[in-house]
Order: structure tokens, then C-alpha cells, then sequence
């Protein structure tokens, strides 16, 4: 599968559970699904960590991503500096354009 973002790009993670019902192994974080951040690289495209987890052969691989989230947009309430971020590793299959 090829990448379809590139760095700077403004993406939300997807909430399967709460957009589709789905629910089971999934590889993106809970706290950082529905929340908008910025693509800081592009990793390498990996074996699907969820069809991996349920004996499948993982394929087609999935494009990984580094994605900057402001620590406010994540966190309700946070009271450190507005500048402060978190990265967090997520899969193109989990994202959507932001």
C-alpha cells in the first residue's frame, strides 16, 4: 500500500470503535483516537498489526506515520506549556486528512 501523506500534513486518527462499532485488537491508542495532529515522517510501511494479531500473514503492509499531537488537544485540562507534544506512532489505515 502506498503512503498518501507526507510530512506536515494535517490528520485525525480515526475511532473505529465509536465511528463503526468495531471492536478487538487495535493499534492506535485510545487517548489520541478523534484527535487532529500533524504527520512528523513517514516510517516504512509494516505487516498490519491487526490482522498480525489474529494469525493472519499481515499483508498488505501498512504505511506507519509519526504523528505530532499538541499535549492539550490530547489530554482535557493539561496545564503545561502550549507548545508542549506528543508522538505517537499510527497507521495509515487508522488516519484520515484532517
Amino acid at each position: 500500500m502506498q503512503a498518501i501523506f507526507g510530512p506536515g500534513d494535517r490528520v485525525q486518527v480515526m475511532d473505529l470503535e465509536a465511528e463503526q462499532g468495531l471492536t478487538g485488537h487495535m493499534r492506535a491508542p485510545v487517548y489520541c483516537r478523534g484527535k487532529t495532529g500533524e504527520i512528523e515522517r513517514f516510517c516504512g510501511a509494516f505487516g498490519n498489526p491487526e490482522t498480525l494479531a489474529y494469525g493472519g500473514d499481515g499483508t498488505p503492509a501498512q504505511p506507519l506515520y509519526r504523528v505530532r499531537f499538541k499535549q492539550a488537544d490530547v489530554w482535557p485540562g493539561y496545564a503545561g506549556a502550549a507548545n508542549d507534544c506528543i508522538e505517537i506512532e499510527v497507521y495509515q489505515h487508522w488516519l484520515k486528512a484532517g
